[in-house]
């Protein structure tokens, strides 16, 4: 036990920026049907970002926003019919959120256009959240996509990312008030936001399902469903935050490790990815098995009451809103 603590450590304190170290082993799946219009070709051989954090932030040069002549993004264009109620989705037999989760994931261009990036130095909670664009709850921003419209996200920020689209469309579907997460205020989301990135002791995406009477946590690995969020710890030192997809298994049905879609594949954006457990690998390396945190969002009908005052109020940093910045033109060829 006394070995594995710093390993714990390192990897917890990576999950809380929403960065890993490890790479990951992506599955081929084709790409949505969608027309996709990227702030840079996917094939400009840009490296991996993290390669050179300070960069982005300090010398980006504004280009147009990719989004389409109604102010679409890919992933709104994707799923306008589902937010519309056009586009029905099947509620599985709880009424979880997981169908919406599975929809929701079906948006993403899986070409490299919605690429990794997470900086640590320096830090970049202020202009940043690891989300692809905007997320809106009540009238604000909750969490911040990167300023210059490039549609870079790290693990965390992406998988709240995807819980957020899944409730609002969830409650749309069901005929609620979207910005309406069982009661949460903006500063409840705000918080919870804070515990899924993993910013204090005991943090989880788990935990800031359960601690707002959304879902439960699942700790009976048979009972995990596609669409539950997962965050793990893993070794060599490291952590990710990913959506649960289905569980790999040995020739004797034993549960080796798991698929799952997230950001930072290799260093190259959203899509489809799969990991092994430690104990099932034959270098030692991989997912600690009994450091994986796993939430399930219910059905609306089985929310609970939540108190306040016995959810810890995570302040890693303020909620502050973006600034407005306008995007300039792409240059004129000469």
């Amino acid at each position: 036990m006394k070995n594995i603590l710093p390993v714990l450590a390192t990897a917890a304190v990576l999950i809380l920026a929403g960065c890993t170290t490890r790479s990951t082993v992506a599955d081929t799946k084709p790409a949505p049907a969608v027309a996709v219009v990227a702030a840079t070709p996917a094939t400009n051989n840009i490296p991996p970002r993290e390669t050179n954090p300070s960069l982005r932030r300090s010398t980006y040069t504004p280009r147009v926003y990719p989004v389409d002549d109604r102010g679409f993004s890919p992933v709104d264009k994707a799923l306008a019919k589902a937010y519309a109620r056009e586009d029905l989705v099947t509620n599985d037999a709880e009424g979880s959120l997981n169908p919406y989760v599975l929809k929701v994931i079906s948006g993403y261009p899986l070409d490299g256009s919605y690429q990794y990036h997470c900086s640590w130095d320096p830090r970049e909670y202020d202009i940043y959240n690891g989300v692809t664009q905007d997320l809106w709850y009540r009238g604000m921003v909750v969490a911040k996509a990167y300023p210059d419209g490039s549609r870079c996200s790290y693990c965390c920020g992406f998988t709240f990312e995807v819980f957020v689209r899944a409730m609002k469309l969830r409650n749309i579907q069901s005929g609620l008030e979207p910005d309406d997460f069982n009661g949460m205020t903006f500063n409840d989301l705000f918080n919870a936001l804070q515990l899924w990135y993993i910013e204090g002791k005991g943090d989880s995406e788990a935990r800031a399902i359960t601690s707002y009477g959304l879902g439960t946590t699942i700790t009976n690995f048979e009972d995990a469903r596609p669409g539950d969020f997962v965050s793990y710890s893993s070794t060599p030192s490291g952590g990710h935050s990913v959506i649960f997809l289905s569980w790999l298994r040995d020739e004797t049905n034993k549960i080796v490790g798991f698929k799952y879609f997230s950001s930072n594949l290799s260093g190259n954006g959203v899509g489809y990815g799969q990991t092994h457990f430690s104990d099932s690998t034959k270098s030692g390396h991989g997912v600690l098995r009994h450091y994986v945190n796993i939430g399930h969002v219910d059905a609306i009908k089985d929310y609970r009451p939540f108190n306040r005052a016995e959810i810890p109020q995570r302040n890693a940093y303020a909620p502050t809103q973006p600034e407005r910045i306008v995007y300039l033109p792409a240059p004129a060829e000469k």
